[in-house]
């Protein structure tokens, strides 16, 4: 196979379903990766060059910042599902209008969070009753991120875009390159400069501008498939209206899963630095363990809305099926490797034996859950493919507000003892692993009900 080929867009409503999901998942899964190295380098490099305490202060600041991207990710998943079916209904005219709306929707969503998010950074710290001794780190941290948003939400939605258009392979290669700018210049600001938090928030906004602006790039030489110009990116009403109902659901469904992390994250913070340095190693190495069923998610939204473009409903339900089969295989096998070698791999992050050893027994209690994720992501995004974003949307409400926080308040309260005053912190864990069952059952339940067949905008 040429090397080219591997650049083209991926046309998934021929060949074998499994196949097709899998080419076109393996490079954004290898992107999700190396888009969590973000993160996790960051984490990595403030922990060892700064301390323990620098690594709290990036965990906590990270459910802020996630709270703030809404915009961005709504935009996303609308692009996704708006370019899938445009192109597998071959529209070209709809196809290059709609992109070129997400992109200004995108510009004018990154001048919001830039200026509001700035404002609000430290009031929301101290709502959340950050400790004194990471306050000042976050609020950094957090206000250097909002103002050089425009490159995160940038790539975010332009590689959404390329998805939609069955190519998954240019935004892993953009994002490879922008991973190691990100990580010699989080080497460089922390270690050689002295820069702490604000250093490794500086190479993330630079990283991930390098990455949008190939982006953009790629995106003006696909000629063949649309238009790009500047008379195509005037927010036209039908195609603003449409990105919007098909994104707002999942960006109120982000809203609201950031705001129980917030709530959530306060009650973290009550065990104290240790147990949220913990906290931080722990969701680095979740972060990983869940990309298969991330990765899988999105390359089912993008294989649903091709073929339901198409016509071809009974190619959708039999990828659904083997897909979601294969991602949990996947996930099982990464469980295992994260519970045998996690002790190794946490120790990457600190050489703190209590931390390691807190760390672990935490990731022991999630490792239970990973399985249920796959189910619920790719049942998921077969549905948000075909245009049902709302029911997505009410089974993640129901699990984030009516079940996880209650239930992790309610756990933490029932174990407080003398030699425990604020609980046992593994209740935070436990509690987590039930809302997973709990979202895949219900996920399960509403895709077999298939109401879900008859939303395509096509």
């Amino acid at each position: 196979m040429k090397i080219s080929k591997l650049f083209e867009p991926v046309d998934m409503t021929t060949g074998n379903p499994v196949r097709q999901i899998l080419v076109f998942t393996i490079p954004m899964l290898l992107g999700n990766i190396a888009q969590q190295l973000y993160n996790t380098v960051d984490s990595i490099i403030v922990g060892r060059f700064v301390g323990d305490n620098a690594l709290a202060a990036v965990g906590s600041a990270g459910p802020i910042f996630n709270l703030m991207l809404v915009l961005f990710i709504g935009i996303s998943v609308g692009a996704t599902i708006m370019v899938s079916q445009y192109l597998g209904a071959r529209n070209r005219e709809a196809l290059s209008r709609s992109i070129g709306c997400c992109i200004t929707l995108t510009v004018i969503a990154s001048a919001v969070i830039m200026v509001v998010g700035s404002l609000l950074s430290y009031p929301l710290l101290k709502l959340l009753n950050t400790p004194d001794t990471i306050i000042y780190w976050c609020r950094d941290y957090l206000i250097i991120l909002c103002l050089g948003c425009v490159g995160s939400g940038l790539y975010n939605i332009l590689s959404g875009v390329l998805r939609g258009l069955g190519d998954s392979v240019s935004a892993l290669i953009y994002l490879l390159i922008a991973t190691v700018i990100n990580i010699v210049l989080d080497y460089c600001f922390v270690a050689y400069l002295g820069l702490g938090v604000a250093g490794v928030a500086l190479a993330t906004i630079i990283a991930q501008m390098v990455s949008s602006v190939l982006c953009i790039r790629k995106l003006m030489h696909m000629e063949q498939l649309f238009d790009f110009g500047k008379e195509y990116l005037k927010p036209e009403k039908t195609f603003s209206a449409s990105l919007i109902r098909l994104g707002l659901p999942s960006g109120i469904t982000q809203a609201i899963l950031s705001m129980s992390m917030i709530v959530v994250q306060s009650l973290t913070n009550s065990f104290g630095e240790q147990f949220i340095a913990a906290n931080v190693i722990v969701m680095r190495i979740d972060g990983f363990v869940m990309l298969p069923a991330f990765s899988f998610g999105t390359a089912m939204t993008t294989y649903a809305g091709q073929n339901i473009g198409a016509g071809q409903m009974d190619r959708v339900t039999k990828g659904a099926r083997e897909g979601t089969l294969v991602a949990m295989g996947i996930s099982a096998v990464l469980t295992g490797v994260i519970l045998l070698f996690g002790r190794s791999i946490m120790g990457i992050f600190t050489e703190t034996q209590e931390l390691i050893s807190l760390s672990y027994k935490m990731m022991q209690i999630l490792g239970v859950g990973y399985i249920m994720m796959e189910v619920t992501q790719c049942l998921s995004g077969i549905m948000r493919g075909a245009g049902d974003t709302i029911t997505p949307m009410w089974i993640s409400i129901a699990n984030s507000i009516i079940i996880r926080v209650p239930l992790a308040y309610l756990l933490v309260n029932l174990t407080k003892t003398p030699e425990l005053p604020q609980g046992d912190c593994a209740m935070m864990y436990v509690s987590l692993v039930l809302t997973w069952t709990i979202g895949a059952l219900l996920t399960l339940f509403f895709y077999r009900i298939g109401r879900w067949k008859g939303k395509s905008i096509v």
